[in-house]
């Protein structure tokens, strides 16, 4: 059974920083790309990062220089570093896990973790 377990929401003030960590079971974790996805209140899902095994990132443009993902392939952990934190960043944080030749069958998320920017 996969699960990916999230963890390190909050609240934070604007200008604060968080971790957000991921960590996951029941897959080979060495075969698939990682990410974090966010859902404000009355918004669809957005991508915010992505890290591929090897360790190659994609950001979200209003996130760059501020967030950074990484995994640790031996730990099955991912995380997301947060800083320069902003209130429009207050959103529930899901965890994502992509398998890299079948990203469509084998999709997974967590159950999301709050986090809230106040200004």
């Amino acid at each position: 059974q996969v699960q990916l377990v999230e963890s390190g929401g909050g609240l934070v003030q604007a200008g604060g920083s968080l971790r957000l960590s991921c960590a996951a079971s029941g897959i080979i974790f060495s075969r698939y790309a990682m990410g974090w996805y966010r859902q404000a209140p009355g918004k669809e899902r957005e991508l915010v990062a992505t890290v591929t095994s090897g360790g190659s990132t994609n950001y979200a443009d209003s996130v760059k220089g501020r967030f950074s993902i990484f995994r640790d392939n031996a730990k099955n952990t991912v995380h997301l570093q947060m800083s320069g934190l902003k209130p429009e960043d207050t959103a529930v944080y899901y965890c994502n896990a992509a398998h890299l030749f079948q990203p469509a069958a084998r999709n997974y998320w967590g159950q999301g973790t709050q986090v809230t920017v106040s200004s």
